[in-house]
């Protein structure tokens, strides 16, 4: 019984694609599950950043005049801070954007330089990531020669 069983089984799996033929010629394209949770963290995250800069945009307070110098001087530092903290979010909520783009094109985990897949645990710590960790750590290598 157990050799029927495993006849059946052998009978109905698929048949491997022949090295050489056009279907393993094409770009390697992922398939939209595996990424599904890193999808709904990225919208989740999107949509995060997407509130909070409309609270922060609708209840912008004025910079109100102090009577002393370095208390004016610390609340417009602070203002500037908040500003810089809003660009790096913009930033990544491009980031997102692109990644999120990747995954409906299903170019998502794979590394822009060497074309291999990027490991789940790398995008699940880093979904915005488009480089493998090799390529990343070889990336920052020639940054630091450049400087």
């Amino acid at each position: 019984m157990a050799k029927s069983i495993a006849k059946a089984a052998k009978a109905n799996r698929a048949p491997a694609p022949k090295r050489g033929t056009a279907k393993a010629a094409q770009p390697a394209k992922r398939p939209l599950g595996k990424y599904a949770d890193i999808r709904r963290d990225l919208q989740r995250q999107r949509a995060d950043l997407l509130e909070e800069a409309g609270i922060v945009l609708t209840n912008r307070p004025a910079l109100a005049a102090f009577p002393d110098l370095s208390d004016q001087a610390t609340a417009e530092i602070d203002q500037n801070f908040s500003l810089r903290l809003k660009e790096r979010e913009q930033k990544l909520l491009k980031k997102i954007d692109d990644a999120l783009d990747r995954m409906g094109t299903r170019t998502y985990g794979i590394c822009e330089r060497c074309g291999q897949e990027i490991p789940y645990k790398r995008l699940k710590a880093r979904p915005v990531t488009t480089l493998c960790i090799e390529c990343k750590t070889l990336q920052e290598q020639e940054e630091k020669i450049r400087q």
